[in-house]
């Protein structure tokens, strides 16, 4: 399988996962009144053909470890538990997190369910594995956290008429980033125990796990949304457009390649699985960038909440340097 050898490779797959998670819900956008989790569906189809597309691709070549096939089928009983319940805890998070952005609105729901996720992954991931300078590290997860917490300003601002945030969205919003924050922890696990698969092996189980997941709750969500909307019929996903299908699995192809990629570049001697998450949730500021600059979401937004914006993308980007610079500061 192909491992990076070098820290500016292993950067550059985090940026790439940076990017990608950070850009898989454009196709969302694409697919107007097609109810989440009918999209879901395509989503996780998108994730299984991608997983395969990279493990038999880069996960089949190089000198390191074995091939993508053999590593899957050699695994450990134990690292394949651990990543399979990964996908399930993520799986579960996702789906909680889109309820609870319908319930409280994304300016109360996002920033609580990420800003948890990245608290909890990073210091957990650390915890396992050590790696880079603990004061870089956690400095910028930090400004991180506040760049978070102005994205979120910026969207209340920019809100008319402010939604209520009922008790049931922020404790949604609560639970699903206890939950987002805890799926990295195992993954990263799963990759360090005895007769451990490689990062494509084990994004392969993560995969899995995250499927056979949405077969029972996102089955649930559809009879009992969790948002008060009317339940959803799976003869609407049949009726849907073509182009929305298509949409749906791209989603999940490129959620799936950012997967990878940081799974991929988590276990390069240099960087380490908390490094590895929080470059990973620099997203939030890619998603912030297509809504800005590409769907004009703030294009009659207040000046303040222009200004936030500004605050937001420098915070991200000093704080994702800081992050960067710390596998470099602690190994010099």
């Amino acid at each position: 399988m192909y491992q990076p050898e070098t820290y500016a490779i292993a950067l550059f797959f985090m940026v790439v996962s940076m990017l990608c998670w950070g850009s898989w819900a454009n196709t969302v956008k694409l697919c107007p009144t097609y109810r989440f989790q009918l999209f879901y569906w395509d989503y996780v189809i998108g994730l299984l053909l991608g997983v395969l597309v990279w493990g038999l691709t880069l996960g089949s070549t190089g000198e390191i470890g074995q091939r993508f096939v053999a590593d899957v089928f050699g695994a450990g009983r134990l690292s394949v538990i651990d990543a399979i319940l990964g996908g399930v805890v993520f799986n579960i998070a996702n789906l909680l997190l889109v309820a609870a952005i319908e319930i409280a609105g994304l300016a109360v729901a996002f920033p609580i369910a990420i800003g948890l996720a990245l608290i909890v992954g990073a210091v957990s991931s650390y915890i396992l594995s050590p790696a880079g300078d603990p004061a870089l590290l956690f400095g910028g997860i930090a400004l991180v956290v506040v760049a978070i917490a102005c994205d979120a300003l910026a969207y209340r601002m920019r809100e008319q008429e402010h939604r209520a945030t009922s008790q049931r969205g922020l404790v949604i919003s609560l639970i699903s980033g206890v939950l987002m924050g805890s799926f990295y922890p195992l993954v990263s696990h799963a990759m360090s125990l005895p007769h451990a698969p490689g990062p494509y092996a084990t994004s392969f189980y993560f995969v899995v796990g995250a499927a056979l997941c949405a077969l029972v709750f996102n089955a649930m969500l559809m009879r009992k949304p969790l948002d008060g909307q009317p339940p959803v019929s799976m003869a609407a996903y049949f009726q849907a457009p073509f182009r929305w299908h298509v949409w749906g699995i791209v989603g999940g192809g490129i959620w799936c390649t950012g997967t990878v990629f940081n799974f991929v570049a988590s276990r390069a001697h240099i960087v380490g699985p908390a490094v590895s998450y929080s470059i990973g949730q620099g997203a939030t500021m890619i998603s912030a960038a297509w809504g800005v600059f590409v769907w004009k979401e703030f294009a009659g937004a207040p000046q303040r909440s222009k200004k936030l914006l500004a605050l937001m993308f420098v915070l991200f980007i000093v704080g994702l340097c800081a992050i960067a610079f710390a596998p470099i500061i602690r190994t010099h």
